[in-house]
C-alpha cells in the first residue's frame, strides 16, 4: 500500500514538474515575447526580463530581439542623375520598437530583412537618380581640394585647375534622405531605422573604361595647357634673348665705330703733324699715299681715263719700264 501511495506520490510530482515546465518561461534581457493562442497573439508583449507564466500546451512563447540588429544589401548597379552606372553597397542598422505590429506584419527576422531589402534598395535607387555622381561621392559640401604644388603656382585666372566641381548637398545629406524617406515605410512594421550610410561606391564594369577615358583626357587637357604655357614662355624668354643680343651688338658696334673714329681722327692727327713738318715731308706723304691707291684701283686688266690734272696721273706720267724709253702720254 505504501509502495503504491509513493508511485502515485512520485507521478503526482512528475505531472506536476511537467506543467510547470511548459507553463513558466523565462524573458532574457536581449529579448521581448509575444504570446500566442492557436496562432494569434494574445495579451500585451512582455519586454521585461524575468520569469512568467503562460497556459501550457495551448500558449506559445514568440522571442523577438530587441537588440541593434544589422542589415547588409548586396552590391546593386544604378543609375545616376548624370546616367553614370554605379555599385552601390549600402549598409543599416535597425532594432524593434513594436514587437505586436512586428510579429503581425512580419513574423521573424527573416521577412523583416527581405522587406528591408525593397525598401531600403528601392528609397537608395531613387535617391541616386536624383543627384549627380559628384554629390554621391563627396563627403561634404565644404571640402578643400588637395591640389598639386605645379598646379598651385601656375598664372591661370581663367582655368579651373585642380579645384573641385562645386555641389549642393554631399553624401551625408544623400545618405539623410534615403534614411528619412525609408525610416517612414518601416515604421508601419514596428521597426525603428537608426542609421543607414554608403559601405562602397564602385564604377559598373561597363562604366568604369569611360570614367578613365575622360580621366585621362582631363589630365591630357591640363598636360597641352602646361604645354602651351611652356612654349609661349620659351618664345617669350628667346625673344628677349634675340632682342637682348641686338642691343649688346649695337651698342658694341657704336662703340667699336667711336672707337674707330677716334683712333682715325689720332692717326690722321700724328700723321698730319709728321707730315707738315716741310714740303718734302708733304711731298712724301701725297707720293706714298697715291701708290698706296696704285694698289687698289690698278689690277692686270684695268683701263683708267684720267684728265692731264689729275693726282693720280701726275704719277703715272713719265713712268719708265725696265725695257723701254719713259713713256710720255700728251
Amino acid at each position: 500500500m505504501k509502495k503504491i501511495n509513493f508511485t502515485l506520490l512520485l507521478g503526482i510530482l512528475i505531472l506536476v514538474g511537467l506543467l510547470l515546465n511548459v507553463s513558466l518561461y523565462t524573458v532574457s534581457e536581449v529579448e521581448q515575447v509575444i504570446i500566442t493562442q492557436f496562432g494569434k497573439p494574445v495579451g500585451k508583449p512582455v519586454v521585461n526580463a524575468g520569469l512568467n507564466v503562460k497556459m501550457p500546451f495551448i500558449q506559445v512563447v514568440n522571442a523577438i530581439d530587441k537588440r541593434v540588429l544589422e542589415w547588409d544589401g548586396d552590391p546593386s548597379d544604378m543609375p545616376t542623375k548624370d546616367k553614370l552606372y554605379i555599385s552601390v553597397d549600402l549598409f543599416a542598422r535597425w532594432r524593434i520598437t513594436d514587437p505586436l505590429q512586428y510579429f503581425l506584419r512580419l513574423r521573424d527576422e527573416r521577412s523583416a530583412q527581405s522587406r528591408l531589402d525593397d525598401i531600403l534598395g528601392s528609397e537608395t535607387r531613387n535617391a541616386v537618380a536624383k543627384h549627380e555622381l559628384i554629390e554621391i561621392i563627396r563627403t561634404t559640401k565644404d571640402r578643400e581640394p588637395l591640389q598639386e604644388v605645379i598646379l598651385s603656382h601656375t598664372d591661370s585666372d581663367n582655368q579651373e585647375v585642380g579645384l573641385l566641381v562645386p555641389i549642393q548637398k554631399g553624401r551625408k545629406m544623400v545618405e539623410q534622405e534615403i534614411f528619412t524617406a525609408a525610416a517612414e515605410k518601416v515604421k508601419v512594421f514596428g521597426i525603428e531605422l537608426l542609421d543607414i550610410r554608403f559601405k562602397r561606391i564602385n564604377y559598373n564594369e561597363s562604366v568604369r573604361p569611360k570614367i578613365y577615358e575622360r580621366m585621362i583626357s582631363e589630365r591630357r587637357q591640363i598636360a597641352e595647357r602646361f604645354l602651351s604655357e611652356g612654349n609661349g614662355e620659351a618664345a617669350r624668354i628667346r625673344g628677349d634673348r634675340v632682342r637682348e643680343l641686338n642691343r649688346i651688338q649695337s651698342e658694341a658696334y657704336q662703340q667699336v665705330e667711336e672707337i674707330r673714329g677716334l683712333a682715325d681722327a689720332n692717326a690722321a692727327d700724328i700723321y698730319a703733324q709728321a707730315y707738315n713738318q716741310s714740303a718734302q715731308s708733304v711731298s712724301l706723304y701725297e707720293f706714298t699715299r697715291t701708290m698706296q691707291s696704285y694698289l687698289t684701283i690698278i689690277s692686270e686688266n684695268t683701263t683708267l681715263v684720267l684728265s692731264t690734272d689729275s693726282d693720280l696721273f701726275k704719277f703715272l706720267n713719265g713712268i719708265h719700264s725696265i725695257n723701254q724709253a719713259p713713256v710720255k702720254i700728251p
